[in-house]
């Protein structure tokens, strides 16, 4: 599992350090639900609050029992997961979603993350690395599963209005969405993309965490970006990056 960085400060609210970080589980799946839940269940600062078996399912769940994160499969009845993401995040608060599954194709991470999920996990990931991506989400960094993170950014640039392909001049159009954050910001930016999260950022610039936060916020408002992976993808675009 890759934190990729603390993309976007406003894709839900991040839990409280003084209680569990509340999960929701929506699998079709009962083994895999089962699976999942007995591992969190068993981690520290964890708490699993509900379980769906469909998107339509996991929404309504949700609803009630208020979770800080939803791992949610993408391939489900009634409802799949890439559409559950709509209405979950619709919600107030908003879950942090994060997607669980098999699949790990590129076109549905991109589809996902581009639809507000926090993250993209595969199933066969190990117990650890699945309650470290738990933990990230509720604090507000992005995580995907090792190996996908270069072929997301690819696909999202090649496949964006007006994104260059590989080795073209950088987009004018990103660029210009950039002009109005300060030098410090344009740092923050640079570092968010480049993978490193907000206590790394922090570190690397001699500053808060709580200042990297602000400046998050203040990146995401200026470029008009609502995801972590969003502002990533400017930031390539707009040639902050190679």
């Amino acid at each position: 599992m890759t934190a990729f960085s603390e993309l976007s400060d406003c894709s839900g609210h991040s839990a409280p350090a003084d209680r569990p970080v509340r999960v929701l589980l929506a699998d079709d799946e009962e083994l895999i639900r089962h699976a999942v839940g007995l591992i969190l269940r068993h981690a520290d600062g964890v708490e699993v609050v509900g379980e769906a078996a469909n998107g339509e399912e996991a929404v309504r769940v949700a609803a009630r029992t208020r979770p800080d994160v939803a791992l949610v499969d993408i391939r489900m009845p009634v409802l799949d997961g890439l559409a559950a993401i709509g209405p979950l995040l619709a919600l107030r608060p908003r879950p942090r979603v994060v997607m669980l599954t098999t699949f790990g194709d590129d076109e549905n991470v991109a589809h996902a993350l581009r639809a507000g999920a926090t993250g993209f996990l595969l199933k066969d990931e190990g117990p650890q690395e699945l309650i470290r991506a738990v933990r990230a989400a509720a604090a507000g960094d992005a995580v995907l599963s090792p190996g996908v993170t270069g072929a997301v950014i690819e696909r999202m640039l090649t496949t964006a209005p007006g994104a260059p392909g590989a080795g073209r001049a950088p987009d004018t159009r990103a660029d210009q969405r950039l002009a109005a954050l300060t030098g410090r910001e344009r740092d923050v930016l640079a570092l968010l993309a480049d993978g490193l999260a907000n206590l790394e950022i922090g570190h690397r610039l001699g500053i808060g965490v709580g200042t990297v936060k602000t400046h998050v916020s203040a990146i995401l408002e200026k470029t008009g970006t609502e995801s972590r992976v969003q502002a990533a993808v400017l930031a390539y675009r707009a040639g902050l990056l190679s």
